[in-house]
């Protein structure tokens, strides 16, 4: 039985206003990072952060943080942690809109104050201890060394490389040049994408065009001389101080810098402040960014505006809008797309536009002005902005020839930046005319200029790419470390090892086990030799993370408590640093007593130098190895970006005697394009099709492998594949908004919302390192107590020198290598982002990301919306029709008034978008091709709609109006009895009922009466069953009459009390809350319910059923291209196959089955391996040695803990025992369950 209606929508609460900040850092390694850097941002900006999620495995830190919260304190407070900050972005619209203390790093618009240090803040211990004292006076002209020496003092990173130096000019300058043998010298050089180092960008103060009657000049400045981030940090800290300057952009990959300024005289004293920090500086070019030139000629002072429109929901509201903006004298059209939530109006003197918004507002809605665009101008194309790369440039003269190159298009194209000697690319924008202007065109021209000259297009790294080159970097620090390591492990390893324990007695064996000297043998001293560089230089990478850590939990004004120092500090880098630092320090500690004891002899086994270079060199290399595997979880959505061709098949002269088709590039492509695609190719970009048809593989980005017709008109999307004839396409796309663009996007968004079960882990984690510390030093302790208190046997002794204390060190240091919280922070990150790109591959968007996932794995209940979701809904049709007394047999045929009523109704059903009204459009435009105006359109949300017909008498002017029985009964108008109704809704049809009455008259009556077939997915009810199947119960919504509702629920097999029919839109939001608040969980497949509150996910088209798929734990939207970028859903389904519902839910039960076993997994090797390595097992003697870890093997364990939950989680991708496999439902009903566990 089907359940009726209730009105009890639960009220919203209103969102309170927040700011989102990102950080990119280039050292984010584990699980006490993330602790760290949380109790450093919380305690930063006490109050005012809300919320801090850092991702491991993107090296991105998310803070959402209300307006107040400095973002200079934010980034100070992660620097001075250690953490190096490679990127800052804010989704805060408008920087001087925050309430900003005078130390922020964003400056106000109008004035920057300079930075003072807080009080009671202690100086940086590794922060600059000499000042310049250079003035801002007279320009004074730098030597090299000079330079350098400047450099040197604002460069903490080039003056630890220089540590131990005499500061002479001779050993500055070879420092200098082997820092930046290519930046000092040849600053601005083009260098390719793949081969950047990682690029440093900060920001400050944003990038929005001011009002038009505010200056703002733009400056690009050659930069050369940086490094590395400190660099940046510096330029854009002295460049924030000017009064004059309201934003700073500092480019460590192009050697640049962005700088926005009020004063355009003062664009030259910016060269002068960049020389007086070290660096060399060359002004580039200086524009006027309120200057815009139109791209179309204005011929009269009409404007086209469009806007976009918040809180429409029906015609209603669309037809508000236009009544009353037609109100308005000044303007002559207005179209308002409720799909869109966007508004188009005509109007005169472009001085009214703000009056646009103001008006929609006035009434209610949220509006916001989009583009203002002369309506009388011819619109060519969409407006492009390349930068173009010349090879060949070599004198002076050469970039103003580049510049008259292209004088002939000054009309047509605006150059933003120049190009020069040193930096050989210019900056340009155009709107193309294609075939007439392209890109093509303009770099034809540039290479006429001179023979020499090779012009392509230059594409500076992608914040994508720049976050891998810093992957990259970091990669390489860590490698030439373990090279360096490695090398010093072979002769470690003939001495330490073979020397002392595998070689039979020799003379070189005897020459090196001897004495030297204080008892003190050569092999000893060797190893002394080779383990100092190898703790110092090669291991340096954990002593200073964890100095950092350290150094900022105690400084002097730390907020953190006094007592949680003691029981919340460190991260993995404390743990390495400790295990190799105590290993070296007791060691040397030998050395010195044999210096000062001076005994005759000194077994080898005191010494631990040998133990510090493996330990290093396994540690390095499981870093090396964790960092590789992270990096490659985020692979298969990568790959979606690599789907676009890289050249095209342009047809030339299209429509022409001269036509041909030319490879080009697929980057030369332009808007207006015409493309051929063959067989088996790809297309170039998105495009609709102009000549031809063909079938299209879009397995690539909806996941389904049937093939897609394609005819005139269809489009075609980049990464899709051609499967049958060729046919020619005009380029419609633009870059970075292609569906290929939208999928990739959304993807990678949701892949950086961490699940909660990640909270798990970090709670764990933070407790982690003070209890791995203190299990050390018990274990140590204990040790000492039974050996100096005769509890255990002397025989267990098994070192010469240093006695119980040295004995019972060994397994300290072990416990302080072999434990790894590395796994638990990998276990949940790792596998939800190999879970996006797999749900990616099978055409779903997840773009709730972790916490969506970890949902869906519990789902008890699934509901569906009826129309367009069970039904195919894009195209219902009317399959019969019936014509009641209220107008006669004879006025029907003679067409008269039924002739005017079916036009009334045409007009009337096109004020909407419901499947239904398309339908019955479609139905009046073959029984009548007249056309009528109606007024005072009316959309009454969930039951239908009325309008009015004036006619020019009152006798045939008419009101009418359409929709279900629920609308006739609030009308009173009633239905009468003898009619087909109640068979067609047996029959699981809709029904559109038609009353009207003279606008004399008071009575409505019902006129006609039209059933709409809407035909069920071929997939639904055995995706039906397929749920059923797995303990997941099914429940539809539906605005049908219960009588369709259930007709159609028994042709899914869809039990009727799991049926709630004639639900009003606004209503299933408050029904989605009441399953939820009634259903129970239950238990796997099984009907038994638990306590536990079931959860719910809601399976709609993403519009209508936004407010649903809010409520609902899991909302599922069936999404098409233009669906992706807008839907409010948890996940969207590119592809309109019901199957992918029961994917989802396959693939993130699975996913979550393996983040608990990664959990599990990373539980148990610190449950058994701490033990271990503290000696639990030492009394049991196996083949005559005590059981025991190895500080050395124990560094490995260590690594491969980590590795393995890597590897877990990409195991995932195989299709082997361990993979997630598709399960296949066929639609003849047989169906195969492919999955593992």
């Amino acid at each position: 039985m089907a359940m009726e209606p209730t009105n009890d929508i639960p009220a919203s609460v209103p969102a309170t206003e927040t700011v989102t900040s990102s950080f990119l850092l280039s050292n984010l390694h584990c699980p006490t990072c993330v602790s760290s850097i949380k109790d450093v941002l919380y305690s930063s900006c006490q109050g005012h952060v809300k919320w801090v999620s850092p991702n491991v495995v993107t090296s991105v830190v998310t803070v959402e943080h209300d307006p107040a919260a400095p973002l200079k304190e934010m980034h100070r407070a992660l620097e001075e942690s250690g953490f190096e900050v490679c990127g800052v972005t804010t989704s805060a619209g408008d920087i001087s809109g925050l309430d900003l203390a005078d130390h922020d790093i964003i400056p106000s618009r109008s004035n920057a104050e300079s930075s003072e240090q807080a009080p009671g803040r202690p100086a940086n211990l590794l922060s600059r201890w000499i000042t310049s004292s250079s003035k801002r006076g007279a320009r004074v002209q730098l030597s090299e060394s000079q330079k350098a020496k400047a450099h040197l003092l604002n460069c903490e990173q080039c003056r630890n490389t220089t540590k131990g130096l005499p500061l002479d000019d001779k050993h500055i300058n070879e420092t200098m040049l082997h820092l930046s043998s290519s930046t000092l010298n040849n600053t601005t050089s083009s260098i390719p994408p793949a081969t950047m180092s990682p690029e440093t960008f900060i920001a400050i103060g944003n990038d929005q065009v001011p009002g038009l009657g505010e200056p703002l000049w733009r400056a690009s400045l050659a930069i050369g001389g940086m490094t590395c981030a400190a660099c940046v940090n510096n330029i854009t800290n002295d460049l924030s101080k000017r009064d004059w300057i309201s934003n700073v952009s500092v480019n460590l990959v192009n050697n640049s810098a962005i700088v926005d300024l009020v004063d355009r005289p003062k664009a030259d004293d910016l060269v002068e402040a960049i020389e007086d920090l070290g660096y060399e500086a060359t002004l580039d070019t200086v524009i006027d960014v309120n200057q815009q030139k139109p791209k179309t000629q204005e011929t009269s002072d009409v404007w086209k505006a469009t806007l976009a429109v918040g809180g429409m929901t029906c015609a209603a509201c669309a037809n508000n809008i236009t009544k009353e903006l037609k109100k308005k004298n000044w303007i002559q059209d207005i179209t308002v797309n409720l799909l869109s939530n966007s508004t188009t109006v005509v109007f005169q003197g472009q001085s009214n536009a703000q009056k646009l918004v103001e008006a929609i507002e006035d009434l209610g809605y949220d509006a916001a002005l989009d583009t203002v665009v002369s309506a009388t101008a011819e619109v060519v194309g969409q407006e492009r902005t390349v930068e173009i790369k010349i090879d060949g440039l070599y004198c002076e003269h050469c970039p103003s020839r580049v510049a008259n190159s292209l004088a002939g298009f000054r009309r047509q194209l605006d150059v933003i930046s120049q190009p020069t000697s040193k930096r050989p690319i210019i900056k340009l924008s155009y709107v193309p005319e294609a075939p007439a202007f392209t890109i093509r065109q303009i770099l034809a021209a540039i290479e006429a200029s001179d023979p020499e000259f090779k012009a392509s297009i230059f594409y500076p790294p992608t914040l994508e790419e720049r976050s891998k080159l810093i992957q990259r970097k970091h990669q390489k620090q860590i490698l030439w470390r373990a090279i360096f390591t490695g090398l010093v492990c072979v002769p470690t390893f003939v001495i330490g090892i073979m020397f002392m324990s595998l070689l039979p007695e020799s003379k070189s064996k005897h020459h090196m086990m001897m004495p030297w000297t204080s008892g003190i043998s050569r092999a000893q001293m060797a190893l002394f030799i080779m383990a100092t560089p190898v703790y110092f230089f090669a291991a340096d990478l954990f002593h200073v993370r964890a100095f950092k850590e350290i150094r900022t939990l105690w400084r002097r004004g730390s907020r953190v408590p006094f007592l949680q120092r003691f029981y919340r500090f460190g991260s993995m880098n404390t743990l390495m640093s400790l295990g190799t630092t105590i290993a070296y320090i007791s060691s040397v500690s030998q050395l010195i007593a044999a210096a000062v004891e001076q005994p005759m002899e000194i077994k080898d086994s005191n010494f631990y130098f040998d133990s510090v270079v493996f330990l290093t060199f396994f540690l390095l290399v499981g870093r090396l190895i964790e960092s590789y595997s992270k990096s490659r979880t985020g692979d298969a959505v990568e790959m979606l970006g690599k789907l676009r061709p890289t050249t095209a098949t342009l047809v030339e002269g299209y429509g022409s005697e001269k036509e041909e088709d030319v490879v080009v590039k697929a980057d030369l492509l332009d808007f207006g394009d015409v493309v051929r695609i063959p067989h088996g190719a790809s297309p170039p970009a998105d495009g609709r099709v102009i000549k031809g048809e063909s079938n299209f593989d879009e397995s690539s980005l909806t996941g389904e492998s049937r093939l897609v017709k394609k005819v005139l008109g269809d489009e075609v999307f980049a990464g899709t594949v051609n499967k049958d004839s060729s046919l020619l396409v005009r380029i419609t796309g633009v870059a970075g908004q292609s569906l290929l663009d939208q999928i990739v996007r959304v993807v990678r968004e949701g892949q950086t919302k961490r699940a909660p079960m990640e909270q798990v882990a970090d709670l764990m984690t933070t407790y982690f390192v003070p209890v791995v510390t203190l299990i050390a030093i018990l274990t140590w302790i204990i040790w000492l107590s039974l050996g100096l208190g005769g509890r255990i046997p002397g025989h267990f002794l098994d070192v010469s020198s240093g006695g119980w204390v040295a004995f019972s060190l060994q397994f300290a240091i072990a416990v302080f290598v072999v434990a790894c919280p590395c796994g638990l922070a990998l276990a949940a990150p790792t596998a939800i982002f190999v879970g996006g790109g797999l749900a990616a591959k099978h055409g779903i968007l997840a773009k709730g990301g972790g916490e969506a996932f970890e949902k869906a794995s519990r789902i008890d209940c699934v509901v569906f919306d009826k129309t367009g979701t069970l039904t195919m809904g894009g195209e219902p049709s009317i399959t019969d029709s019936e014509i009641y007394q209220s107008i006669s047999v004879e006025e029907a045929e003679a067409g008269s008034q039924w002739t005017r009523l079916l036009a009334a109704l045409r007009t009337v059903e096109e004020s909407s978008s419901h499947p239904i009204a398309k339908a019955v459009v479609s139905f009046c435009a073959k029984q009548t091709s007249s056309r009528v105006a109606i007024e005072n359109v009316q959309e009454i949300p969930g039951k239908g709609l009325k309008g009015t017909y004036e006619a020019a008498t009152t006798e045939e002017s008419f009101e009418i109006a359409v929709g279900n029985e629920a609308f006739m009964a609030d009308l009173s108008a009633t239905v009468p009895q003898h009619s087909s109704i109640g068979l067609w809704k047996s029959q699981a049809k809709s029904v559109a009922l038609i009353a009207s009455r003279p606008i004399a008259s008071s009575a409505w009556s019902v006129v006609a009466a039209l059933s709409v077939s809407d035909p069920i997915r071929p997939e639904a009810p055995h995706i039906i069953r397929a749920l059923q199947s797995r303990g997941t119960r099914v429940w539809m919504l539906s605005g049908d009459n219960s009588i369709t509702a259930s007709a159609v629920a028994q042709q899914l097999g869809i039990p009727a009390d799991q049926v709630i029919a004639g639900v009003l839109p606004t209503e299933k939001a408050a029904k989605i809350t009441y399953l939820q608040s009634t259903l129970k969980a239950r238990t796997g497949s099984s009907s038994e319910s638990t306590t536990r509150r079931a959860m719910v996910a809601m399976v709609g088209d993403g519009i209508n059923d936004s407010p649903a798929l809010a409520t609902a734990d899991v909302g599922i939207a069936i999404g098409s291209g233009s669906d992706v970028a807008i839907s409010s859903a948890d996940f969207v389904l590119v592809k309109s196959d019901l199957r992918s519902v029961v994917t989802l839910l396959d693939l993130s039960a699975m996913v979550f089955r393996r983040i608990k076993f990664n959990f599990g997994w990373a539980v148990v090797y610190n449950c058994l391996a701490v033990p271990v390595a503290a000696g639990a097992f030492y009394p049991i003697v196996s083949n005559g040695t005590h059981v025991r870890l190895d500080p050395v093997w124990a560094s490995l364990a260590m690594a491969l803990s980590s590795i393995s939950v890597v590897l877990s989680s990409l195991a995932l991708r195989s299709r082997f025992l361990f993979g997630f496999r598709e399960r296949r439902i066929g639609i003849a009903g047989q169906e195969s369950d492919l999955r593992t566990s």
